[in-house]
C-alpha cells in the first residue's frame, strides 16, 4: 500500500501528552507514514472562537487519515468567558469539533474494541459460589452510530415558534405546551433507516469476519417505539444479507444489567449514538477503564482515531506525567490496522499485553489509586518510563 500520511491533531489537556508517547510506539512497531500535525479544540476557540479551523479541515480532506488526542468542551457560559474580549458578545457557540468531523466526512462508525489484557489488576473480576475470584476473558466490540440520534445537534431552549406548533401536534406533548420557553428545552432523536442499516452490517461484517456467531442490537424499542423500532428494522434486514449472524434485540437497560454480571457472554453490540457511547465506556470500565479505551471514527473514505479518554485538564500540567499511555499507544495500532500495517499492529498489542502481564509498571488508574500527587510515591509508574518499557519489548 502507498505511504499514508496522518493528520496528527494533538487536542487538549493530555492528548498533547499522550499523542506523541503513542506515535513513538508506533515508528517503533514499524509502521511507516509521514505525520503532519493539525490544530483542533479548546486552544483554537479561546483564541479565535472557532475550535476547528479550516486549516485543519482542509489537511483532513486531502490526507482522510487522523490522529486525535482529546478536546475539551465546557458548557455555554465557561465557553463564552473565555472567548477573547473582542469576540465576547457576537453570538459565537462552541460545538464540540468531533461531532463536526463526524458528520463532515461521513464517520458514520464508532467502533471501540475492548478487550481485557491478562494480568491487568484492573480487570472485571467476580466472586464465584465457593468465595473464589473468577476472572473471565472479555473481548467486546462496541459498534456505535456516530452522526445521528441525540448527538445530531438538534435542540433548542425556548424553542422557536414553529417548532413548539409542530410539538404541539403531537398528543404526547400535552403536558407542556404551557411551558415559558424559557423553561423548555427540546432534543430531537434523529435515526435514518440508511444509517441505523449501515452500522449494523458493519457490525455484522465483524463478526462474519471474525467467526463469531452472535451480534447484540442494544435499542429501546419498548418506549423509544418510533426510533428505536425504525432501528431494530433496518437492523433485521442487515441481518438477512448475513445468513451465518444471528442478531438479537436486548432493551439497553436489560444489557447493562448482564454486562455487569456476565460479560465474558457479549462480544459484538450494536447501538444508536447515545446507547453506544454509555455502553461503550461501560465495557472500558469491564476491561481495564479509560487508559486502555481506543476507538475509531470510520466512514467510506476516511477515518480519525481517538482514545476515548477525554482531555482530563487536572492531569495535563503534572510533571512527570502520571497518566496512562496505553489507550493512546491501542488507538495507534488501530490506526496502522486501518492503513494495512496489520504486523505492526499486532507488534503493538503483543508488546501492551507482555509489559501488562508482567506486572513491573503500572500506572496509577492500574493500581486502582486515585489521582492524588503522591500515586508515584505509592508505587505508580509514570507515563513515561510505561512507554519505554512498552518500547523496550519491541526491541
Amino acid at each position: 500500500m502507498p505511504r499514508p500520511t496522518v493528520v496528527v491533531m494533538p487536542g487538549d489537556g493530555i492528548g498533547r501528552i499522550v499523542v506523541p508517547e503513542a506515535l513513538e510506539v508506533l515508528a517503533a512497531s514499524g509502521f511507516e507514514a509521514d505525520f503532519v500535525e493539525a490544530e483542533i479544540g479548546w486552544s483554537c476557540w479561546a483564541r479565535d472562537g472557532d475550535p476547528l479551523p479550516p486549516r485543519t479541515i482542509e489537511m483532513l480532506d486531502r490526507h482522510r487519515l487522523g490522529f486525535l488526542g482529546a478536546v475539551t468542551s465546557k458548557p455555554p457560559g465557561a465557553a463564552e468567558a473565555e472567548l477573547p474580549a473582542a469576540l465576547q458578545g457576537r453570538g459565537l457557540a462552541y460545538r464540540s469539533p468531533l461531532l463536526t468531523l463526524r458528520q463532515r466526512f461521513g464517520l458514520e462508525i464508532c467502533l471501540r474494541p475492548c478487550a481485557g489484557v491478562p494480568g491487568n489488576p484492573a480487570n472485571f473480576v467476580r466472586r464465584g459460589p465457593d468465595g473464589a475470584i473468577d476472572e473471565p476473558p472479555i473481548d467486546i466490540a462496541v459498534f456505535r452510530q456516530n452522526t445521528e440520534g441525540l448527538y445530531a445537534g438538534v435542540e433548542w431552549t425556548d424553542p422557536p415558534a414553529e417548532v413548539r406548533r409542530a410539538l404541539a401536534s403531537h398528543p404526547s406533548f400535552a403536558p407542556f405546551r404551557e411551558i415559558a420557553g424559557r423553561d423548555l428545552a427540546v432534543a430531537a432523536r434523529i435515526v435514518t433507516r440508511g444509517a441505523c442499516f449501515r452500522i449494523a452490517d458493519a457490525a455484522l461484517r465483524y463478526a462474519s469476519e471474525r467467526g463469531i456467531g452472535t451480534v447484540t442490537l442494544a435499542e429501546k424499542p419498548n418506549v423509544l417505539r418510533e426510533t428505536s423500532g425504525l432501528f431494530e428494522d433496518a437492523a433485521r434486514e442487515a441481518a438477512s444479507r448475513w445468513p451465518g449472524i444471528a442478531l438479537r434485540s436486548v432493551n439497553i437497560d436489560a444489557l447493562l444489567l448482564d454486562l455487569v454480571r456476565r460479560p465474558e457472554e457479549h462480544r459484538i453490540i450494536v447501538a444508536s449514538n447515545l446507547f453506544g457511547d454509555l455502553l461503550s465506556d461501560a465495557v472500558a470500565g469491564l476491561t481495564g477503564g479509560a487508559g486502555f479505551a481506543c476507538s475509531a471514527n470510520l466512514g467510506a473514505d476516511a477515518a480519525i482515531f481517538e482514545p476515548a479518554h477525554g482531555s482530563a485538564p487536572r492531569h495535563a500540567e503534572r510533571s512527570p506525567s502520571i497518566v496512562n499511555p496505553i489507550a493512546a499507544i491501542l488507538t495507534g495500532a488501530l490506526l496502522a490496522e486501518r492503513a494495512g500495517a496489520r504486523a505492526a499492529a499486532s507488534r503493538v498489542r503483543r508488546a501492551v499485553g507482555a509489559v501488562v502481564a508482567a506486572g513491573k509498571v503500572r500506572t496509577y488508574d492500574m493500581l486502582g489509586l486515585p489521582s492524588r500527587e503522591d500515586v508515584l510515591a505509592r508505587g505508580a509508574s509514570p507515563t513515561r518510563r510505561m512507554t519505554e518499557a512498552i518500547l523496550k519489548e519491541l526491541g
